[in-house]
This record gives C-alpha cells, structure tokens and sequence, in this order.
C-alpha cells in the first residue's frame, strides 16, 4: 500500500492541537519499545505487539498518523491496512491531533441523566470548540481554536454513582455538573 492511499484513507491528522505534539519520527526510543513487545510473542503471533506499539506511539505523539501505521506495519510484517483496522476499530485511538488537555465526558445512562451533554456544551461554549461540523462516528475529536482543548464523548467511565465523570488527559473527574466547568477548565494551565 503506497503512502498516498494510506494517507487518503484516514483523517488528516492536523489540527490546532497539532503544535502540542512532536511529529512521528522512528527514533531509538519508539525501536527500543516495538523490539521489547515484538521479543514478548512467538514469531508466528508477532501481530500481538500492534497494539502496545500503537499506545506507545500515541502517547507521544498525541494521535496515530499516517506514518506511524506504516511504520508499525512495516516493524511487525504486516500490510498496513491490518494495523489501520485496529487503529479504527478501538476508540481510544486517535486518527488526528487532540488539544494539549483532551477531554472524554462519559455520555452512558447514568452520566446522560447527571448532565453530561449539558457539560459537553458548556466546556465547548467555553473553549470555543463547534462540535457541529464533526462526523462523531469517525472522527469524534473536536479542538479548540487555540489548540489547548480537545472533546469527545466516551462510552461508560465505570462511575456511575458520581455522575457525571469526565477525563481530562488521564486525570479522572467526578460529580462535574455544567456549572462545575469553568472550575475544570481552570485547574490546567493554558500555557
């Protein structure tokens, strides 16, 4: 699969988050990680370390480019479109760039009847975030103007009875009613 038809088939990945994160560049360190999960399996299940290296990329780089699903297809010996089915397939990975801070609202039962949608439009009334134009099934990130925030909604944050919950990076967040978010929004630094 040539670059351009892997680039054409996922998001792009720029966003104003985009300033926030090094680009995707196969340093020592990102050798060292898929070396170390690609020893762990048998070398007929060596497609194992896909996911390990997918997070590992993520948490560096913020999203997982173009790039990084070639370059991890091209570390486990798989063809590019199988490591971009696992990338599609869970929702924790990104396809673009978040904001420095990204948000997750829970949206299940329980937090839908504590606020969160209510919560979710005030943290983008604040940030100037216009979840309107998204196609929330594919690409459910939305970022600020100023690239610092990031949305999404999450399925079930596993505290229902402190609703609603929201991550914001990894941090977890309980009992966050609308009128809790400028509060939120203040306990991480903009700068």
């Amino acid at each position: 699969m040539s670059d351009s038809t892997l680039a054409s088939l996922i998001a792009s990945p720029e966003t104003p988050g985009s300033k926030h994160f090094p680009p995707f560049i196969a340093d020592d360190a990102l050798e060292a990680e898929a070396a170390k999960r690609l020893a762990q399996f048998p070398e007929d299940r060596k497609r194992s370390a896909v996911l390990p290296i997918l997070h590992h990329i993520q948490h560096k780089h913020g999203f997982i480019p173009a790039e990084g699903i070639q370059w991890t297809a091209d570390r486990v010996g798989i063809e590019p479109v199988k490591v971009l089915e696992v990338v599609t397939f869970y929702p924790g990975f990104r396809q673009t760039a978040p904001g420095k801070f990204h948000i997750r609202v829970c949206r299940t039962l329980s937090c839908a009847m504590g606020g969160s949608y209510e919560l979710m439009d005030k943290l983008c009334e604040i940030t100037g975030i216009d979840r309107e134009s998204l196609d929330p099934h594919h690409h459910p990130v939305a970022v600020s103007p100023c690239g610092t925030w990031s949305v999404e909604f999450a399925e079930c944050l596993a505290s229902c009875g402190t609703a609603p919950v929201c991550l914001v990076n990894d941090d977890f967040h309980e009992g966050i009613a609308p009128d809790k978010a400028q509060g939120l929004l203040d306990s991480y630094p903009a700068s």
